[in-house]
């Protein structure tokens, strides 16, 4: 998908309101690069992990987490696939329906227009309806595989 970060919202509100509900969305810090990892392969998967790898190392960091009373509930990722890609993002379970998603989404897409870019790609789209009525991304024909042809298998051994 294709978004417009012209025309993106300012994310400062929906952060602000959940840090009311107790939900706190920043930039990963350097230090944090192993629990972040885990928490992202657990909940989502290895692949997703070894990806934001990437933007873990960067200075600054290309990933936003969300924590709630301290514990990873969220992430949201840029620059780590290709320059310019927002993603892998996911929220746990059960922290979804209160706009964490939109907020982490926001951040990301907010931090790629701070560095100058007009527009940016969401690869890989699973929900496409919630990109499209968060920032008006639209699809990009003939798109798919894009980025992620040809992978590397799984070792059958692990």
């Amino acid at each position: 998908m294709l978004v417009n970060l012209l025309r993106v919202p300012p994310c400062e509100p929906a952060l602000e309101g959940l840090r009311a509900a107790g939900l706190v969305v920043r930039r990963a810090r350097p230090w944090e690069l192993t629990q972040v990892r885990a928490f992202v392969r657990d909940n989502f998967s290895r692949a997703w992990a070894d990806e934001i790898s990437v933007g873990l190392v960067s200075q600054p960091a290309t990933v936003f987490v969300a924590l709630r009373e301290g514990r990873l509930v969220g992430f949201a990722a840029y620059e780590c696939t290709r320059k310019n890609f927002f993603g892998p993002t996911g929220v746990i379970e059960e922290e979804r329906g209160r706009g964490l998603g939109r907020a982490l989404l926001l951040a990301a897409l907010r931090a790629l227009r701070e560095l100058g870019y007009a527009y940016a790609v969401i690869g890989g789209v699973g929900p496409a309806e919630f990109y499209e009525r968060t920032c008006g991304a639209r699809l990009i024909p003939d798109s798919s595989p894009g980025v992620y042809a040809d992978p590397l298998r799984p070792d059958p051994k692990e």
